[in-house]
């Protein structure tokens, strides 16, 4: 299983990140999806068939893209 842990700067609030974890939760693979709106961080944890570009993708086309990564 791969993780990892990165900022958000539009997370702004709790329903920020239920957003973010409703539309990656879609994709096939994903197993876990975290965030924390003081920090800022989403945590993924995914297993294949999904894939870091499909996450990413996903955030970047519902206006969360990802922007350093805390734990690559």
């Amino acid at each position: 299983m791969e993780r990892k842990t990165f900022q958000v700067p539009n997370i702004g609030c709790n329903g920020c990140v239920n957003t973010i974890k409703s539309e990656v939760s879609q994709i096939n693979g994903v197993q876990t999806v975290n965030g924390v709106v003081d920090t800022k961080t989403v945590t993924v944890e995914w297993e294949t068939p999904a894939t870091w570009q499909q996450i990413e993708a996903t955030l970047k086309e519902i206006d969360y893209a990802p922007a350093t990564l805390v734990n690559p």
